[in-house]
Order: structure tokens, then sequence, then C-alpha cells
């Protein structure tokens, strides 16, 4: 008898804890946030207890990025990172605030519209492992959880890489491991007992937000995401562990 051919092991990628066929897992990632979109930031301060707010800053103050850059914002549907910046690349810098989920992206677009920022702002339906940009087109890239909802981050890296100009930076901020046994505990009880009944008292969807929690423990540590951005072509990346390593911050260098 003739044996079946076996799965190839790159068939199947993880969706939180389940394995799901390569192909299936962008569009439920996509169904996950297009639920959520609505209630994200309050959710975030919720499931963070307004820390995030803090982290993003700290992330933004730390960046490099200057007056007069032109910078890509990943994964920046709510315009969270996009309204921290925009004051800092000033009214000769731009934003391009990319995503690849349409109704992240609309909310977003009408909180900062609704703000007055208008000018000097971008925003493009995206997909991180494709850029549709030139090569050398930005003095920076940023993007703020996520990384670990990409399906080939290997893929994603490398076009980061490709779209930064020489001397450029990106700089990740993103869920890690927490570096304190007993804490992680703790973490853990947060995330697996409160988050999805959180979500499911205020966003009415407990499974999106069990989805997210698993998939902050299926992302690389910072010792491996680093590596995975040095094989990306990046050099001198640093990490800097926030709140006993719950989020890092990775910044790496285009040369």
């Amino acid at each position: 008898m003739n044996e079946q051919p076996k799965s190839s092991p790159e068939s199947t990628t993880h969706f939180g804890f389940r394995d799901v066929p390569v192909g299936e897992k962008q569009k439920l990632v996509g169904q996950v946030f297009t639920s959520v979109a609505r209630s994200y930031d309050l959710m975030n301060d919720l499931m963070s207890f307004g820390v995030h707010r803090l982290w993003k800053r700290h992330f933004v103050a730390i960046s490099g990025i200057r007056r007069g850059d032109r910078v890509l914002d990943l994964a920046g549907g709510t315009g969270d990172i996009a309204a921290l910046l925009r004051p800092v690349v000033g009214k000769d810098g731009e934003i391009v605030v990319g995503d690849i989920n349409a109704s992240m992206l609309q909310v977003g677009r009408d909180r900062l519209t609704d703000r007055g920022l208008v000018d000097g702002l971008r925003w493009a339906q995206l997909n991180a492992e494709c850029l549709p940009f030139p090569d050398n087109s930005f003095d920076a890239v940023t993007m703020a959880f996520g990384l670990r909802n990409v399906t080939d981050k290997d893929t994603a890296l490398a076009d980061i890489c490709r779209v930064l100009k020489p001397g450029g930076r990106l700089l990740v901020l993103e869920f890690s491991k927490v570096q304190n046994e007993a804490f992680g505990k703790l973490y853990d009880f947060h995330s697996f007992n409160i988050l999805p009944k959180l979500g499911k008292l205020f966003a009415g969807d407990a499974d999106s937000y069990q989805y997210l929690a698993e998939s902050i423990r299926k992302h690389p540590d910072q010792q491996t995401l680093k590596g995975m951005m040095e094989r990306a072509g990046f050099g001198k990346v640093e990490v800097r562990n926030l709140t006993n390593g719950i989020v890092a911050i990775h910044k790496a260098y285009k040369f």
C-alpha cells in the first residue's frame, strides 16, 4: 500500500494555541480585529490598567525619530503611535499609517481626524509581508503590538529592512517573555482568567481576547526576536524590557 504524503511542517502555523493552515491565519486574525476594532482602545485600558499608554509614550520618546523624518507605522490602525509621532516629525515630516485591517484603519483615521490631526498623515491598507513601497523609502519604521499577528515574521522583517533607508531604524513594541517567575504566574492568571471575561463583558467577545492572550505566548521571546532581526539584515539590535518583560522594545538599524 502506498503511504499517504505527510504534510509539510510549513503548511500550518499557529493561531493562538491552535494549528491552522498558513493560508487561513490572515483571515482568522482579520476576523479578530474586525470584531474588536470599536472596543480596542477601551479594552487596552482595561487589560493593562492604562499602562499601555505609558509604554507607547516611552516607545516614541526613545525612538530617535526626528523632525522631517518619513515614518511608516505598521499595524498602526488605532492611530496611537501616529498621534504621538506627529509633533515629533513636525510639518516637514510624514507618517504613513499602515494596517492590514480596514476596520482598524477606519477607527484610527476617524479618531485622529476628530482631533484635528490630518496634515502629514497618510493611511494605507497593506500587508507587512509585502510592502507596497520602493526600496529605501523611510527613515524609520515603527510597529506596536502588531508583529505577533503577522503570519511570516521573517518575510515581514526582511521587507521592512528593504523599505528603510540606509541608517534607518526599526522599532518594535511587543508583548514578550516575563522575566520573573512569580510575576509570570500572576500575569498568566490575568491573561487567561480575567482577560476573556473582560472581553465578554465590555466587547461582547470572549474568544477574540482568548486568542490575543494565546498569541502573546506564541510570540518569539526577546532574544529569539533579536536573532530574527539580525538574520533579516539588521544590525546593532537593542532590547529594552518594560514592566518586567511583559513588553519589550526592539530597536534595530539598517546599515
